[in-house]
């Protein structure tokens, strides 16, 4: 159990890295890949990368699948359907500091509708590790100053990025629905097809605006690195994760972002690193880490009462 949870926290760290690529990657190529364009190619991208492995389990598990397909509608409309199409959206009217900031309240939107609708409810060490996370987030994107924090407003792209991140949690949430028997890649190709249906119309809105993809080495690269690496790659360790650890503490690995964030923007982009980027990683990874303590000691506690006895 204890390897199993140690995999799960590591394949939540590989998600929030590719993610954050992700972020960097649609942020700077925004002028050559319309935000719906760039999400439902991502997304046929990912179909191409997981058809092989879905397609050996469709046979035998088609009628667990079928039968469970209001879930898989559900789940596929909010996690592939909206929440990447709608955050691509908020970044071409606002800026990446502020999708960055509203993307890391995901853990605590998540907590919350983990808490009305399965009942879940974090420790008070757990909770703690939840706000010196967020605090390290906001040190992060406030580049240790109050002044530019308060200072942050909301505009038409900062509450696409809200609506994206309600959509993510619900998504998060409805993993613990997710209908059993079925093959993990499977089920991905099933959400992926429900993504891109929801997709597929607003695509063609998009098209008819004028906005298409201008082909350039940097746009097939983009479009691929977010196809592979952040849509079928991502996708499939943050849901073996979740399975795992839940919900809760899951989404809590979102925090990592801003982080990974400021550590490519160095590598790539060539910004060193600030005072407030090393006070905002500690925090976020002690927060993590208190997390991961404060559960690693309760899980230890039934074991050691059973040898008392």
């Amino acid at each position: 159990m204890t390897r199993t949870r140690t995999t799960a926290y590591l394949l939540l760290t590989v998600t929030s890295l590719f993610w954050a690529g992700n972020m960097v990657m649609s942020r700077g190529l925004r002028a050559d890949l319309p935000p719906v364009a760039l999400a439902f190619w991502r997304w046929v991208v990912a179909f191409a990368c997981v058809l092989p492995l879905a397609l050996p389990h469709l046979r035998s598990q088609w009628p667990a699948l079928r039968a469970a397909w209001k879930r898989v509608l559900f789940l596929g409309v909010f996690g592939v359907g909206c929440y990447n199409t709608f955050s691509y959206v908020a970044v071409q009217y606002t800026t990446a500091t502020s999708a960055t900031l509203l993307n890391s309240f995901i853990p605590v939107a998540t907590i919350a509708l983990a808490f009305l609708f399965l009942g879940k409810r974090l420790s008070r060490m757990e909770a703690l590790g939840v706000l010196i996370s967020l605090l390290g987030v906001a040190v992060l994107i406030s580049r240790g100053s109050v002044e530019v924090l308060l200072g942050l407003t909301l505009n038409t792209g900062d509450i696409w990025m809200l609506v994206a991140v309600l959509s993510w949690s619900i998504y998060t949430v409805g993993l613990q629905w997710r209908p059993q028997g079925v093959h993990p890649m499977l089920l991905l190709a099933a959400f992926i097809v429900v993504g891109l249906a929801v997709m597929a119309p607003m695509y063609l809105w998009e098209l008819s605006t004028g906005a298409t993809i201008h082909l350039n080495m940097g746009s097939v690269a983009g479009v691929l690195y977010a196809g592979v690496a952040a849509a079928f790659l991502g996708f499939v360790c943050f849901n073996a994760g979740v399975a795992v650890v839940g919900p809760s503490i899951g989404s809590l690995f979102i925090h990592l972002q801003p982080v990974f964030a400021s550590i490519l923007s160095a590598l790539i982009l060539g910004e060193a690193p600030q005072w407030y980027h090393y006070a905002g990683m500690t925090l976020v990874f002690g927060g993590i880490i208190a997390t991961m303590w404060r559960g690693a000691i309760a899980r230890r506690a039934p074991q050691v009462r059973t040898a008392a006895r």
